[in-house]
C-alpha cells in the first residue's frame, strides 16, 4: 500500500530544529564540545541503525546540522520510507566536529522518535496489505510535534486521521451525550453547520446505536471496540452508504482479524503516543 508522501514544510521543520536546539543549548551552548574539542577541528561520522526498522525524519536531521554550521555536509544513505536493518548506515555527516557533535542528540531524539512511528505503521500496513483497508493514527499526539507523527504515519505507509478540531467533525459519545443522547439530532446540526468540505463522522459502541445514525447518512462511521461478529454485521449493514472505520485497542495481533471484516478503516492511536523509539547512534570514524 504506496501512496505519495510530501515532505514536511520546510519552514515547520526550521522553526521545530530552532526550538530544540534552544533547548539544549540554552545560552550558554555545548560546554562539554567547547570546552574540549578544538574550534578547527573536522570529523566524519555515521549515524547508524541498531536495529531494524523504517525510516523518519532525514530532512530534520539534515536542518540541525545546518542550523549548527553551513559546514556541514550530510549525505543521506537511507531515505525517508527506507527499512534498515542493523548496522545500516542513514546518513554520514562531515564537518565542524563541534557542530556535529553539539546537534547529535537534537538530531538523533528527532530522527529515532519519528523512525520509531514509521515502523510501527509499516508492520500493521504489511499485516494488511493484501486488503482494501487504510491504516491510520489519531490526534493522540505529543504537544507541538503532531505534524512530525503524523508524517511519520505516513512514510510508515499509513494515512493520517483529522489533524486538529479544525478539518472534521467527529461526534463522539460526550457530544452526543450533551445534545440529550440522540445521535440523528447531533449529525443533523453537524450537516447544517459544516461546508461542503467538511466530512462528518460518528462515534457508535453498539450496532443499536449505528442503525440510528444510518438514516443521516454520515460520511463516515467510527465503531468503537466492537466485536468481530458485531463488526462483520456493520459491515452488512451499512451496505457501503458509509466509510466504517474501527477503533479501539487494535494491536499487531487482532488488526488482521479486524481488517478482514470488510471494514475501510484502522485507527490506531498508539502508533503516535506509544511507539518505541527506534534505536540509532552516531560513530565518529
Amino acid at each position: 500500500m504506496n501512496h505519495n508522501i510530501l515532505p514536511l514544510p520546510k519552514t515547520l521543520v526550521e522553526q521545530a530544529v530552532k526550538n530544540a536546539l534552544l533547548e539544549d543549548l540554552g545560552s550558554v551552548g555545548d560546554l562539554t564540545s567547547n570546552s574540549t574539542i578544538p574550534e578547527d577541528l573536522d570529523i566524519t561520522a555515521h549515524v547508524v541503525s541498531r536495529q531494524a526498522g523504517c525510516i523518519a525524519g532525514t530532512d530534520i536531521l539534515t536542518a540541525v546540522m545546518a542550523e549548527l554550521s553551513p559546514a556541514v555536509t550530510t549525505d543521506i544513505h537511507a531515505p525517508d520510507s527506507a527499512v534498515v536493518k542493523p548496522g545500516d548506515h542513514i546518513a554520514s555527516l562531515s564537518g565542524p566536529a563541534r557542530a556535529i557533535l553539539s546537534g547529535e542528540r537534537v538530531g538523533l531524539n528527532f530522527l529515532g522518535h519519528l523512525s520509531g512511528i514509521a515502523t510501527a505503521t509499516r508492520t500493521i500496513v504489511d499485516l494488511v496489505d493484501d486488503l482494501p483497508v487504510r491504516i491510520t493514527c489519531t490526534r493522540k499526539t505529543t504537544p507541538g510535534l503532531r505534524s512530525f507523527e503524523k508524517y511519520a504515519v505516513r512514510t510508515g505507509g499509513g494515512f493520517n486521521h483529522r489533524f486538529g478540531l479544525y478539518d472534521g467533525i467527529l461526534l463522539k459519545d460526550n457530544h452526543i451525550a450533551a445534545v440529550g443522547g440522540d445521535i440523528g439530532t447531533a449529525i443533523d446540526r453537524a450537516k447544517t453547520a459544516a461546508g461542503h468540505m467538511i466530512k462528518i463522522e460518528v462515534e457508535v459502541d453498539t450496532l443499536e446505536q449505528l442503525e440510528k445514525a444510518l438514516p443521516h447518512k454520515p460520511d463516515v462511521i467510527l465503531l468503537d471496540n466492537m466485536s468481530l461478529e458485531d463488526l462483520r454485521r456493520a459491515v452488512t449493514m451499512t451496505n457501503k452508504l458509509s466509510i466504517l472505520e474501527a477503533s479501539g485497542g487494535i494491536t499487531e495481533v487482532t488488526a488482521r482479524g479486524i481488517a478482514e471484516t470488510g471494514i475501510d478503516v484502522l485507527s490506531l492511536g498508539w502508533l503516535t503516543h506509544s511507539s518505541p523509539c527506534l534505536d540509532l547512534g552516531l560513530d565518529i570514524l
